[in-house]
């Protein structure tokens, strides 16, 4: 009968140190899975790639741009689809200077018919869009609005007066009209301010991916203010 109880305490005391094993286990997992979101969250993408790397032989290679951008989405937690795959550019303006001038982008949907338009816009840190204006063609001059969804961006227009503490614009861009900017950060949404007006986005120091929604896009209306730029 004493065997027969010790076993029994001895079982209990196993399962009890068990549980307390088991327990301890979850909190030091649950503490991990919180320090490495917080790590995550403190982090910010950085610079990863320059001029020397995005061109060859003096030419724009447009796959490596596309590396770039991949590398920051994968730091973003964004998914590259087989779409995305087939219908994504990077473009340098033709100003030779992707580095610090240019953009890559997707357009969801460009719908002449119903006349709207969705476009993903990514920007490498510190990347700047040629200066650039819609104007009105046999369709309506394209009207935009911007969000934010990634890093943080600085939404310029010529509108307005100029706004202090400018960020420096790229030595291989002409002079800009557009001096009235504000700082637009996740989730902050910016409409053009008037139809056919120049504006541009330059991307803060982590990149930038920036979601735009507008009537539709007729190329044959894009104009850009600097007169080396071009698609």
């Amino acid at each position: 009968m004493k065997t027969i109880m010790c076993v029994k305490g001895l079982a209990v005391a196993a399962l009890a140190l068990a549980l307390v094993a088991c327990s301890a286990k979850n909190e030091k997992t649950a503490e991990g899975d919180c320090c490495e979101s917080k790590n995550k969250t403190e982090m910010k993408y950085s610079k990863k790639y320059t001029n020397a790397d995005f061109y060859t032989d003096g030419k724009f290679n447009e796959k490596v741009a596309v590396e770039a951008f991949k590398d920051m989405l994968k730091f973003y937690d964004l998914p590259w689809t087989t779409y995305m795959d087939a219908e994504f550019w990077a473009v340098d303006f033709g100003l030779g200077d992707f580095e610090n001038v240019g953009m890559g982008g997707i357009f969801w949907v460009n719908d002449q018919e119903h006349g709207y338009f969705a476009h993903a816009i990514y920007l490498l840190p510190g990347q700047m869009i040629a200066e650039h204006a819609h104007v009105k063609t046999e369709f309506p001059a394209k009207f935009e609005t911007w969000m934010v969804t990634k890093g943080w961006v600085y939404n310029f227009s010529e509108v307005g007066e100029a706004t202090p503490n400018m960020p420096a614009i790229p030595a291989s861009h002409a002079p800009v009209r557009s001096k009235n900017f504000v700082v637009q950060n996740v989730g902050d949404i910016v409409h053009l301010k008037e139809e056919g007006t120049f504006h541009f986005l330059m991307a803060g120091p982590e990149g930038a991916v920036v979601d735009e929604w507008a009537c539709y896009h007729d190329g044959a209306g894009l104009r850009f203010a600097d007169p080396k730029a071009a698609l």
